[in-house]
């Protein structure tokens, strides 16, 4: 054997634990050659110009050099598919120039370009297999471009087996870099939501300003370190009666060990990671008393007075340290924060938004200005976002103000607002009892108020729901419970019959209405059944039903609203066989003075229409006695009016004369108008 043969038998032996060279680095990417420092001048100008522009005017107010033009390297306003910035003078107020130059920098590396900066092409990449068409390596999660160290430091295994080159160096599979780092992206700083203490300092930095010797109170609050001056805290009477016993009481002065032991603890107190227990050890054991210290004056007389222990030891021995512990749950550090710096203030500003913490943090503080501030809010602010968590923190706090609006809210807005929102789901099943058995509610007919029942219980038996579901969605999941019983007779449902009981189902005169109370299974089927049953007799007896004697409790509701022009509205009533037209008109030159009243329809009435003379009942009798009630309610600042004409009683004949009730006259009434007509027929 020639000595050739024998080198070349020497090469692939198994027993060859070192790789050849020339295997040992084939699979790294070659070194790209170092671009020339003016060729890449442009792109470098390129990359920088947005962080340049969104950085502002520097000092001395000159604008940073533009990259020149040249035929070669022209400077575009705005290229790609995200108009991205390529100038770096100063944006000033260009509030689109700000968002294209945020998109420039917070635009990733997509998948074309990072696979041009890895290097990751056949050439370098081991798949040799000329019969397999070449595959990409997965670059799902690269967000920046990896590093030759730091692909060669990850992609190197530890321990490599002897045979890793001479047996799967040509067929076996490439290895997987892990995902890099994700790019930064740049936040401006007015972009950043202000903390707790951020807001106080807000409030109380005239103060700070002003104030030579700084504050004088550390208060230690919901795990949180407030510091506060004395002269203002007298307006909240738990912080005056903090001060009162503070002072009163043996005062222990302590001091920090070393400048090590200040640092430590001033960045642990004021970390939000940390616990109050944790700072409160931690504060215990970085100090000590007034005994220790004395032992140690010989070396603090020595200190600088600039070193941090004895600024730290200074700035402990004169503040007053006071410890207020709040477990209401609506009281967050958010609205505490607000509460504080309210205190630093003449004219008290709370929006509506953080009204109802901020009410929370008042209570505690017993800071009274603060509360009736916060009661004015609410009673402007009711709507149905917020009426249920203003009734609640109203109740619990007694603002007696808050809860008399919002259940006056609820009287009006409970059918027409309220009915079609999610929030009907946060109204507590007392409050809502309070309100459908008030007399002042308005509705458009007793049938609405079984909807928005039937409404409320679905939402508080599928409390993730987010959207408001369609009645036919009510319907099938009440038509697809068990049939043997009811559902309000059923253990789950019992809480909510006295809510049903509360409906005049007598009110309810169309049966398509009556047959989906049947086929939803709600209500026991002997009140549907009892329903239809009065009505049958009353048709039979002229209109009496002789089981309804209470006008309050028994009187048939109907209303509508006026919200917009034509500010003319009339309805058609029709019960038992005699029909009336309810109208609604504003007159004279006055622009809110308005009429309300009603009067009986003969059988050939132009107003009714062509299928209520044909299909519906008429009765012949000349006249019928009607109790009945007129009432009209509206806001007017805020503040919700009712207008009645009480319960009147009336025989309503054909003629033109004896047709028409009394007519209520208002002035100064602001849209919308809620009109609702109860009538109610007594035995004849």
């Amino acid at each position: 054997m020639s000595l050739q043969s024998m080198n070349m038998a020497a090469d692939v032996s198994p027993t060859s634990f070192s790789p050849a060279p020339r295997f040992a680095t084939s699979y790294l990417p070659s070194m790209p050659p170092k671009m020339h420092r003016d060729a890449a001048a442009y792109p470098r100008a390129m990359q920088t110009a947005p962080l340049t522009a969104l950085s502002g005017v520097v000092v001395d107010g000159r604008q940073p050099p533009r990259f020149p033009v040249s035929p070669r390297c022209r400077v575009r306003i705005q290229v790609g598919d995200t108009n991205r910035w390529r100038l770096p003078e100063s944006l000033g107020g260009d509030l689109l120039g700000s968002s294209q130059a945020l998109k420039s920098i917070q635009a990733p590396f997509n998948s074309t370009m990072t696979k041009i900066i890895t290097a990751e092409y056949p050439v370098t990449t081991v798949n040799h297999d000329a019969t397999k068409s070449y595959e990409f390596q997965s670059t799902e999660g690269h967000t920046r471009p990896v590093s030759e160290q730091e692909w060669i430091r990850e992609s190197q295994p530890k321990t490599p087996p002897p045979s890793q080159f001479s047996s799967s160096s040509h067929g076996g599979r490439s290895r997987r870099l892990p995902s890099p780092l994700p790019l930064n992206t740049y936040v401006p700083p007015a972009a950043r939501t202000p903390t707790p203490i951020d807001i106080f300092h807000y409030h109380s930095k005239d103060v700070n300003n002003r104030s030579p010797l700084g504050p004088d109170v550390l208060l230690n609050c919901l795990g949180t370190n407030w510091e506060l001056h004395k002269p203002y805290l007298q307006k909240s009477a738990t912080m005056t009666a903090l001060l009162q016993k503070a002072e009163n009481g043996p005062k222990e002065e302590r001091y920090y060990r070393d400048p090590l032991a200040a640092t430590l603890d001033n960045y642990i107190s004021r970390s939000g990671f940390y616990t109050a227990e944790y700072k409160e050890i931690s504060q215990r054991l970085n100090t000590v008393d007034s005994a220790e210290m004395k032992r140690r004056e010989d070396m603090a007389s020595r200190k600088s007075f600039n070193e941090p222990s004895n600024i730290m030891e200074a700035r402990t021995k004169n503040m007053l340290r006071l410890k207020l512990k709040i477990k209401d749950p609506l009281v967050t550090k958010h609205a505490f924060a607000i509460a504080l710096g309210n205190l630093y203030h003449d004219e008290i500003n709370v929006d509506d938004v953080d009204v109802v913490g901020v009410l929370a943090a008042a209570s505690a503080l017993k800071f009274k200005d603060l509360e009736k501030k916060c009661t004015e809010v609410m009673m402007n602010t009711i709507k149905s976002k917020s009426v249920c968590a203003y009734h609640n923190s109203a109740a619990k706090y007694g603002v007696g103000l808050v809860t008399n609006a919002c259940e006056k809210w609820l009287e009006l807005n409970l059918i027409p607002k309220l009915s079609v929102q999610i929030q009907l789901r946060e109204l507590p099943l007392e409050l809502l009892q309070i309100v459908i058995k008030s007399n002042r509610l308005f509705t458009f007919n007793e049938n609405a108020i079984y909807k928005v029942l039937c409404y409320w219980i679905f939402l508080q038996n599928h409390p993730n729901i987010q959207l408001m579901p369609s009645m036919s969605t009510v319907l099938t999941y009440f038509n697809s419970l068990p049939k043997s019983s009811s559902y309000i007779e059923r253990e789950e449902g019992q809480i909510y019959a006295g809510l049903f009981m509360s409906i005049r189902l007598h009110g309810v005169l169309d049966t398509k209405q009556l047959e989906d109370m049947l086929k939803m299974n709600v209500i026991p089927q002997a009140w549907v059944l009892k329903t239809l049953n009065l009505h049958y007799q009353a048709l039979q007896g002229g209109g009496d039903l002789p089981s309804m004697m209470s006008f309050d409790r028994d009187a048939i509701r109907t209303g509508f609203i006026i919200d917009q022009e034509p500010q003319y509205h009339a309805d058609i009533f029709s019960l038992h066989g005699f029909h009336f037209e309810l109208k609604a008109s504003r007159v004279g030159n006055g622009q809110s003075t308005y009429q309300f009243y009603m009067q009986r329809l003969k059988p050939n009435d132009p107003t009714l229409s062509f299928r209520a003379c044909e299909r519906q009942t008429f009765s012949l009798r000349q006249d019928r006695e009607v109790r009945y009630s007129i009432r009209v309610q509206c806001i007017i600042k805020g503040q919700v009016y009712s207008f009645s004409t009480g319960v009147l009683s009336k025989r309503f004949g054909l003629g033109s004369k004896t047709s028409r009730s009394e007519i209520l006259t208002l002035e100064g009434l602001k849209l919308p108008i809620y009109v609702t007509y109860s009538l109610f027929f007594p035995p004849s």
